[in-house]
């Protein structure tokens, strides 16, 4: 059973040496708050030392010391509490002195009336609440700064390291390694960059490292897939347009760079541009300003122009399809991203980190690949680059049923390109281009019956079945080729 806790009352400590007016005011206010009574300010003093007070009513005229005297000590050693003074007599400088010397909240006359001295202790009690809440709001805004300016910092550095150079998963001698020491010289000056590489090999993320390399790191870092809108999506996304601008511009809207304004701006596939928008970007380039959609006036910006294309600019350049101009604003600095392909030295260490995301995501964990599956791996030749080995790694995670990944769950296609581990005297002598019918028939055997054994995980009497031979004879074979489970 759930008890619910009573709010707790507002303190109140009356002082007055008249017993009877103690138990009126104790009589006036005990519904609403929980009331002490004492004769003396040394009882006061004591009650102070041990309970929460928030409001005090005290008498001016008490035995040994004034109720003024008394809540100008209360001032300096409890100044959060609220001090009212209750009097039979008009004078004029103890009342001067109440404000003066000892802050109080209120000076009220005798004979008072219940409902006044009731409704002036109510207000009294929500006064210190709000004081109360003000102080502490006070205190958070003044911590506030220093630790969301830290909080702000610890994200930065957070985003710098799984966006930076850092992040790009390489080996000592990988080709990726000359890419990233090129960026690290051109990120800090404002030079606008042309990436080139084929889909899928990180184009985005080296755009990423220079943003956040650069002196532009604390400003935004804005996206824009060029290839994916036709030419007046793009324009609009790209440099906004105003209400009334064409059907369906209801409101004002901001580009793509005006959002950029001090950053860094990424423009993918910028080489599936029209000619027509090309001429509208290289004035964005030219002049620095651009002009909305709707718009009377031009806009002016300052941003840095990271672009990114699979195409071959310069032939398009040649062959009239993209503008000279144009290529040479975007190209001040180009860097090349190497296929996948091309550093499969890099694919073990690559597949060993793309498999932890990929068990964050599905929420499954495996204790990582078989020798046999990195071989695999890195034979393929990955047209599809990091993308395609990210959505196998997933596919290989989804069908495991081992707690080691093994090159029995990778695609058909993966499969049946020759493993790199192999030995020179092997598979390899097998596929000579300059051998005879007999030599390549027997390669291209060699390498069905590896595919078949990986795929039955090396179960002779399957792999047997499916391939039409008898147990023997595909043991024979797997000898006979050097055929071996790695």
């Amino acid at each position: 059973m759930n008890v619910i806790a009573k709010p707790r009352l507002p303190t109140v400590l009356v002082i007055d040496d008249e017993i009877r007016s103690q138990e009126a005011l104790r009589r006036t206010l005990e519904d609403d708050f929980e009331v002490f009574t004492v004769s003396s300010a040394e009882e006061a003093q004591r009650i102070m030392e041990t309970e929460w007070v928030q409001i005090i009513v005290c008498d001016q005229r008490m035995p040994g010391i004034t109720g003024v005297e008394f809540l100008k000590a209360v001032r300096n050693q409890w100044p959060d509490t609220l001090r009212i003074i209750l009097s039979g007599y008009t004078d004029a400088e103890d009342i001067i002195a109440g404000v003066n010397e000892a802050g109080i909240y209120q000076y009220l006359m005798k004979p008072w009336q219940p409902e006044q001295l009731l409704l002036t202790l109510q207000t009294a009690a929500r006064v210190h609440r709000l004081q109360q809440e003000n102080q502490r709001l006070s205190l958070e805004l003044r911590t506030a700064e220093p630790v969301l300016a830290r909080r702000v910092e610890m994200k930065y550095e957070r985003v710098k390291r799984e966006f930076g150079l850092d992040a790009m998963i390489r080996t000592p001698g990988s080709p990726l390694n000359a890419l990233c020491d090129l960026v690290e010289k051109i990120a800090p000056f404002d030079l606008s960059v042309l990436i080139t590489g084929e889909s899928g090999t990180g184009k985005e993320m080296i755009a990423r490292a220079i943003h956040y390399r650069s002196r532009r790191a604390d400003k935004p870092f804005v996206i824009e897939h060029c290839g994916a809108l036709p030419d007046q999506l793009l324009e609009a996304e790209l440099f906004g347009y105003k209400r009334g601008a064409f059907t369906g511009a209801y409101e004002d809207r901001s580009g793509r760079f005006q959002q950029a304004d001090g950053g860094t701006i990424f423009l993918d596939e910028i080489g599936d541009t029209s000619a027509a928008f090309q001429v509208k970007l290289l004035r964005v380039l030219q002049e620095g300003e651009f002009r909305p959609l709707g718009a009377a006036r031009p806009h002016s910006v300052d941003v840095r122009v990271v672009a990114a294309t699979h195409h071959k600019l310069e032939a398009e350049v040649r062959a009239g399809t993209f503008r000279e101009d144009l290529y040479y604003r975007l190209a001040t600095v180009t860097l090349h991203v190497p296929a996948l392909r091309d550093r499969a030295m890099d694919i073990p260490l690559l597949a060993g980190r793309l498999l932890e995301a990929s068990q964050s995501v599905l929420g499954k964990p495996v204790d990582g690949f078989s020798t046999e599956a990195l071989a695999c791996l890195a034979a393929y030749p990955w047209p599809g680059n990091v993308r395609e080995l990210q959505n196998e790694i997933l596919r290989m995670l989804a069908l495991s049923d081992t707690p080691r990944l093994g090159a029995d769950l990778l695609a058909p296609r993966i499969l049946r390109t020759p493993a790199v581990d192999q030995q020179p005297d092997d598979l390899l002598d097998l596929i000579a281009v300059d051998g005879g019918l007999k030599e390549r028939m027997e390669a291209l055997e060699a390498r069905v019956l590896k595919e078949t054994m990986i795929r039955h995980r090396w179960n002779k009497s399957h792999a047997a079945s499916e391939l039409g031979l008898s147990r023997v004879g595909l043991r024979n074979k797997l000898l006979r080729y050097g055929l071996e489970r790695a």
